[in-house]
């Protein structure tokens, strides 16, 4: 493995963004109810450890006005419309991204293989670096969603967790921090 290859596996707290998808209340019953408990678990973590690394969020929502808009758990910050699939297709989006100074992204929602992978997609063709958090994305079929997670590999996107992501983040223990986000480990 190459040092530039290493680079891109490395998840610095500067300049990562994270990307919450079109979590929306007309979009989740169609999930299976416990896949989608947990991925609504793991994102409230993920949110949460934003909050406390002081990590920019941006939610997207796909035409709310079929879907309706993000779930209650999960409202607040930023959102961004879109009626494409990929977020990237949505021009407000991009720009969001690089107001934040975003050079990657931890991705998260629903449905993985489609606008999950879709933005996968938009984000490495601008460059934009992408991990891809596993156990906070979900589809209606778990084969629709191993395609996803295959494609979006060979589309140069890191597969990561939300406890791998969020240990990469910290990089050190004996911060208040660590401490906060160590409670919120356990207590999920």
């Amino acid at each position: 493995m190459t040092t530039e290859s290493l680079l891109g596996l490395q998840l610095p707290r500067q300049g990562t963004t994270l990307v919450i998808v079109d979590v929306q209340e007309r979009l989740v019953p169609a999930m299976p109810e416990p896949v989608y408990r947990q991925v609504l678990a793991n994102i409230q973590l993920l949110r949460q450890a934003a909050d406390l690394l002081a990590l920019p969020v941006l939610t997207t929502e796909q035409y709310p006005r079929g879907l309706g808009h993000t779930v209650a758990e999960l409202r607040g910050g930023q959102t961004v419309e879109k009626i494409t699939f990929g977020c990237c297709g949505e021009p407000k989006f991009l720009d969001a991204l690089r107001e934040l100074q975003t050079r990657r992204v931890l991705l998260v929602g629903m449905e993985a293989h489609v606008c999950v992978y879709q933005t996968v997609l938009g984000l490495r063709q601008a460059g934009i670096g992408v991990h891809l958090i596993q156990d906070a994305i979900c589809s209606q079929r778990k084969s629709d969603y191993r395609v996803a997670l295959n494609n979006a590999a060979q589309a140069g996107a890191v597969l990561s967790s939300t406890e791998m992501a969020l240990f990469q983040l910290l990089e050190r223990a004996a911060t208040p921090e660590f401490k906060a986000i160590s409670t919120l480990i356990k207590a999920r």
